[in-house]
């Protein structure tokens, strides 16, 4: 006899959004004077032949390369400065929340108020994010002990798909009873791992935050709830996409004058390998739940590239598709790695109404895959 499940719903989302913004043309003027000081830094050596000097970056560059307008950061004065070329930062004392904590406050506080839930209602905290700021002791725990929330919480990485993999073990844990309210929150703090310096990538990420509220049905009260109708999962080990900085690169004798451990990537490799896989397994996904990619109201996918969703959907649906199928919130917010699908989620469902399914679909390095299907009640 197949095991009985009671229904999952999401009851509510939040989302932090940083106060600063940085506009294309800032960015482009900020890496261009790095570019400059660079050259000069290197002039014997660039005319001796002996090193290539530093491209200038444009905004139709990014904007052609990304569809990305602008992007939301945590500090911005750093970023800006050629001379640094990386947020500037305040160190706190132990007794304090810590920064990343305090953003994934921010968005949890709004999305229980969604729900209609306090911190107290939470007994499950998942935080889950591409980067998180320390080891230990584990973000989830600091930001449950903020909230008040009870039971247990638990840090995860799976880079840019963290928040789908993270609602999967959140829909999971109260379906077999584990916990009856989880809170999944996605603090991305992108701009303290993106190499500003690199022309190739200086342009893609922004800060942010996302939170959901994952509860059964039966407890749910909040006027807009999405039944989860499923979620599927999967990884295949790539180099593409790699960050290696760690705790272990003070113990490596490196070259001081090499590039950062930071994000790198190799673009169009991943552009090629990911985009259909992510096509093939929301297809999939979907078959296995008796549903046809036409019959979905909406796809919230993952915010990387403009080409690459707009590949993605023409896979699915056999043609172009505008932003009522397949919303965008790259060009605002640029890449804010697992936060992007939700952000789309949390900004465009208003109009759906009950009955309109549609998924959440993130991808990214791994690579990694996460989709969940979801019904408006």
């Amino acid at each position: 006899m197949q095991a009985s499940f009671p229904a999952v719903v999401i009851s509510g989302t939040g989302l932090y959004r940083p106060p600063h913004v940085i506009s294309n043309a800032e960015l482009v003027a900020a890496f261009n004077a790095y570019a400059d000081l660079q050259n000069a830094e290197h002039a014997a050596a660039i005319a001796a032949g002996e090193r290539q000097p530093l491209t200038h970056s444009s905004v139709e560059f990014i904007e052609k390369a990304s569809g990305i307008k602008q992007r939301y950061v945590v500090e911005k004065s750093g970023v800006l400065d050629p001379a640094r070329m990386y947020p500037r930062f305040e160190p706190r004392p132990d007794d304090q929340l810590s920064l990343m904590a305090e953003i994934a406050v921010d968005a949890a506080q709004k999305a229980l108020a969604a729900a209609g839930k306090t911190g107290a209602d939470v007994d499950a905290v998942l935080c889950s994010s591409a980067n998180m700021q320390r080891a230990y002791p584990a973000m989830a725990v600091e930001i449950q002990q903020a909230l008040g929330a009870g039971g247990y919480g638990f840090d995860m990485n799976v880079a840019c798909s963290s928040a789908t993999f993270a609602l999967e073990q959140a829909v999971n844990a109260v379906r077999t009873g584990s916990a009856r309210c989880v809170l999944v929150v996605n603090p991305e703090i992108t701009s303290a791992h993106l190499e500003w310096r690199d022309r190739d990538c200086h342009f893609i990420f922004g800060d942010v935050c996302t939170a959901l509220v994952v509860e059964r049905a039966d407890t749910a009260t909040s006027a807009d709830q999405w039944e989860v109708l499923g979620t599927r999962l999967v990884t295949q080990f790539s180099s593409n996409i790699r960050n290696n900085f760690g705790f272990m690169n003070r113990a490596e004798d490196r070259d001081p004058s090499a590039r950062d451990l930071t994000f790198y990537q190799e673009g169009r490799k991943v552009f090629k390998e990911v985009v259909p896989m992510a096509a093939a397994h929301i297809e999939g996904h979907l078959a296995e739940l008796g549903l046809e990619p036409t019959q979905l109201r909406r796809f919230w996918l993952h915010q990387a590239n403009q080409g690459m969703n707009q590949f993605v959907i023409r896979k699915l649906v056999g043609g172009e598709a505008g932003s009522e199928v397949a919303p965008l919130i790259l060009d605002e917010y640029a890449n804010t790695a697992s936060a992007g699908s939700i952000i789309a989620f949390h900004h465009h469902r208003a109009d759906l109404k009950a009955g309109d399914t549609g998924v959440i679909c993130s991808f990214g390095a791994g690579y990694s895959i996460g989709s969940v299907v979801v019904r408006k009640r």
